[in-house]
């Protein structure tokens, strides 16, 4: 989206109303110190309708969830460059990507590479190439079924396809209502050997993102992979 837009549907200002204020402060991380996110603000602008999506919302990000997180951001990562996104892509890349150990290459690769690029592991191959099944067919072929069924559970397989379907919701409202990029957000890189910025993206990620406390209760909880490195298959009882 090109920035010289201005958004069609301008997010809400302080000072809000004691509603919105509360609702705002349901989106973001406990004691967050940054301005609500322009898409939150925005989203507020219809609250009833923000109020039904925020669980939904919470659930897969949140600490319930079944799907390891660096599994789910690769998932999140794709979708949201695959429908053009680039303000979801550029939050989750500092809120997530830069925290969770994310290289270059594999930030890169999920805007401009494949799920066969070399930077990604058996597992998170495997859910890249959902993500852009579910993007281009809308369905699940046979042979990536299996290879779900081999190493992920009933409920983690549910709660991928949700993920990838929330974030093209996420991402049409993003695209479609114009929302502006964060400032501390980065933008989508450029193609290698194209001009701009091509494997520097992490490099201009402030070091802790300045939404406080996002990643932390995931990264600092239990552990989905076993001591060889590689992932369970069913993430730990809650």
């Amino acid at each position: 989206m090109p920035l010289t837009h201005a958004p069609r549907i301008a997010p809400l200002d302080a000072p809000y109303t004691p509603s919105i204020e509360a609702a705002l402060s349901k989106w973001m991380p406990p004691g967050s110190q940054i301005e609500p996110l322009r898409l939150f603000r925005t989203l507020v602008v219809h609250e009833e309708l923000a109020s039904r999506m925020r669980p939904l919302g919470a659930g897969i990000l949140g600490s319930t969830a079944t799907v390891p997180p660096s599994l789910r951001e690769v998932v999140i990562h794709r979708t949201c460059a695959l429908t053009g996104a680039q303000y979801e892509w550029g939050v989750h890349v500092s809120a997530f990507a830069k925290p969770l150990g994310f290289s270059e290459a594999q930030v890169h690769s999920t805007v401009h590479g494949a799920f066969s690029d070399e930077c990604w592991d058996a597992q998170q191959a495997v859910v890249f190439r959902l993500a852009d099944e579910l993007h281009t067919t809308s369905t699940i072929s046979e042979e990536l079924w299996q290879a779900l069924q081999e190493r992920f559970s009933e409920p983690q397989i549910l709660e991928l396809i949700v993920t990838a379907g929330w974030y093209h919701l996420i991402g049409y409202v993003c695209n479609g209502a114009r929302v502006q990029l964060e400032q501390w957000a980065p933008e989508f890189p450029s193609p290698r050997g194209g001009r701009g910025r091509s494997l520097s993206v992490l490099a201009g990620v402030p070091a802790r993102c300045p939404i406080e406390g996002a990643a932390d209760a995931q990264i600092a909880g239990p552990s989905w992979r076993r001591p060889d490195g590689q992932y369970l298959r069913d993430a730990p009882a809650r």
